[in-house]
């Protein structure tokens, strides 16, 4: 069932666990992610950035297709389905289109504006029922056009986004979209504890999921994260199996080359992947 996420996350900090949210690209993915949240009865936060959104032909597009699997799939864990890294104008496109939570990324506004505009969106979503995520700092690397450094965020201001009623926060903590660096530093627990201290019960996000070393995530975990967001480890596993089934020639063998066919080992890679986060986060069976 399509639900806001503000319960889902209310009940993963309070339990110290966390929801993953995991980014839809077509049809295979929302598929494959869905089952695999039922399989395992997980809560489930279904993402999607602009870029996807404008790839799949927009949010209404992508509010019908979701709508209508979680139906005829027979869905019954919560699912989210959440805007990624929203501006102002994309927030107002998925409220229309029937989303049911959003993120407003105003982290590189000043944060007088970041408040200013996040607080016009409390006002809308709380009208609505939907959930709302806010961002304070950066978060490194690119993701469709959104480029951070990477800038830890100041827990005052992080305190003053949350004291405006979202439901989530995402704040900086030195973590990144994409492939990890061999010279990365690692998260701030530092910074994450400041935060967590400041904004008492709000379950805090970690963006940039990939490649964070399982003791990390664990202790993210245990300072107040309570959203996970996982892409790029899901595009690598879909690519790696769909290379191997092209590479050896599976695509030539009879009706290989059917769509249906093609895409099913990395359909399959993406649901390896999302029971392996699944497990790290502690969401399985949250649902039941």
């Amino acid at each position: 069932m399509l639900v806001s996420a503000k319960e889902m996350l209310q009940k993963a900090k309070a339990g110290k666990y966390a929801v993953g949210q995991f980014n839809i690209n077509n049809l295979e993915w929302t598929k494959a992610i869905l089952l695999t949240a039922e399989e395992l009865k997980s809560p489930v936060i279904l993402g999607v950035s602009e870029g996807a959104g404008k790839y799949m032909t927009g949010y209404k597009t992508v509010s019908a297709m979701v709508k209508a699997m979680i139906e005829e799939l027979n869905i019954t864990v919560p699912v989210a389905l959440h805007l990624d890294h929203g501006s102002y104008d994309g927030c107002m496109k998925c409220i229309e289109a029937g989303f049911s939570s959003i993120m407003f990324d105003g982290s590189h506004y000043p944060i007088d504006e970041n408040i200013a505009k996040t607080k016009e969106l409390v006002k809308i979503v709380e009208e609505k029922g939907m959930s709302l995520e806010a961002e304070v700092g950066s978060i490194g690397g690119e993701e469709d056009g959104v480029v951070g450094k990477g800038e830890c965020a100041d827990p005052n201001e992080c305190k003053m986004i949350a004291d405006l009623g979202v439901t989530m926060l995402a704040a900086g903590i030195g973590n990144i979209h994409g492939k990890y660096p061999e010279n990365w530093e690692g998260l701030s627990f530092e910074t994450l504890e400041a935060i967590s201290k400041l904004t008492g019960d709000m379950p805090l996000v970690l963006h940039g999921g990939t490649g964070i070393p399982e003791d990390m995530i664990k202790k993210a975990i245990s300072l107040g994260v309570a959203k996970i967001n996982v892409n790029t480890e899901c595009q690598l596993s879909f690519a790696a199996a769909t290379r191997e089934y092209v590479e050896a020639g599976k695509d030539l063998q009879g009706k290989g080359f059917d769509p249906r066919k093609l895409l099913a080992p990395g359909t399959e890679a993406i649901k390896a992947t999302v029971k392996e986060k699944m497990e790290l986060f502690g969401s399985i069976g949250k649902a039941e």
